[in-house]
């Protein structure tokens, strides 16, 4: 008897093994970390125009006119960031609005939460323009078999 088809781990998965399995696959197929830099982008753009700190006596209020447009902005920005994350389809429409709201946010929020938000969206967009789907199924050429230019190219000949 051989244990050529016994699993290399006898025993079964855990429960926390088998969901991190299946939160990698998920993750493998999305732009994930381009719709988590876009939601986390929203943190700052959102905060900061309505954030009051106090010391001591002294009460510093960065609350602007322009929170109603902050606010616009961040609750997009949530919005885009989960649409990456669960219908990649739209990536690029997502990733180009992400990088111009990103860029928006500078003259209306703070700088942009000071700066952080804006580069939060632009990296967030970026990435999802750059992300693409993988292939699962490539279609392989069978071997022998090669194009005319991929011969070519070796030989170090231009097709003449």
């Amino acid at each position: 008897m051989t244990s050529a088809g016994a699993p290399a781990h006898p025993r079964s998965d855990s429960g926390f093994t088998r969901a991190r399995r299946d939160f990698r696959a998920w993750r493998r197929t999305r732009p994930f970390w381009a719709g988590l830099l876009v939601l986390l982008a929203a943190a700052p753009i959102i905060y900061f125009p309505y954030f009051n700190l106090s010391l001591g006596a002294l009460s510093v209020a960065m609350s602007t006119t322009a929170g109603a447009g902050s606010l616009v902005i961040g609750l997009t920005l949530i919005v885009l960031g989960g649409l990456l994350w669960f219908q990649p389809i739209i990536r690029f429409f997502a990733g180009c609005v992400s990088v111009f709201l990103g860029v928006l946010s500078l003259p209306i929020s703070n700088f942009g939460g000071f700066f952080v938000g804006t580069l939060l969206a632009a990296s967030g967009g970026l990435l999802a323009l750059a992300w693409g789907p993988v292939d699962e199924h490539p279609e392989d050429i069978p071997d022998g078999v090669e194009e005319p230019s991929a011969a070519a190219g070796r030989c170090g000949r231009t097709g003449e």
